[in-house]
């Protein structure tokens, strides 16, 4: 399917609260845009349903290619519930884009991490925070527990951040505060 500036939301935004939108900014003289095509067509059909593929024109569409910053094409971004949640920039092989497809299809890790957590009994503030969807409290509490903490700890504090960021979305704000701030306190 094609989007433009006009269908964009619809075909993309309000789908991805259905199911994960896979876009292709892509443009007619860009050849490697053509080398990637079949095989992310081929990768996303094997797929059944699963994930759905849109083309985006960025010569016909400049300003949504300004807005999710596309400086380089191919240029493939997936999105889940209206935001960016993966991308990669450049022709990629079979393998490469079946991964990437693989990894936006795997069920979130932070759902199976509070999950870890809830039985273990670890974090309860985390958890907490998470159940009642506050986000920003739960990277808050990670990245104060950090200084204190044993390397297996530390260790346990970014993979849980790390995922929290996934599932907010490389797009939003609240995760490049706090992966800054998080690599200040691990480092």
């Amino acid at each position: 399917m094609d989007a433009t500036e006009q269908t964009f939301d619809t075909v993309v935004l309000e789908r991805s609260h259905e199911v994960p939108v896979v876009v292709d900014f892509w443009a007619e003289w860009c050849g490697p845009c053509h080398a990637l095509a079949p095989v992310l067509e081929g990768e996303i059909e094997a797929r059944e349903g699963a994930v759905e593929l849109v083309k985006l024109d960025v010569d016909a569409n400049q300003a949504l290619a300004a807005q999710f910053s596309v400086s380089g094409i191919p240029a493939v971004k997936a999105f889940r519930d209206g935001k960016v949640v993966s991308q990669f920039v450049g022709a990629q092989s079979r393998a490469a884009v079946a991964t990437f497809l693989d990894e936006l299809l795997a069920p979130p890790r932070a759902g199976a991490l509070v999950e870890e957590l809830r039985a273990a009994g670890e974090l309860p503030d985390v958890v907490a925070a998470v159940d009642a969807g506050d986000l920003d409290r739960a990277l808050d509490l990670i990245v104060d527990a950090v200084p204190g903490a044993a390397a297996e700890e530390r260790d346990r504090l970014r993979e849980v951040a790390v995922a929290l960021f996934e599932q907010l979305g490389q797009d939003d704000p609240v995760v490049s505060d706090y992966r800054r701030r998080l690599a200040t306190a691990l480092y």
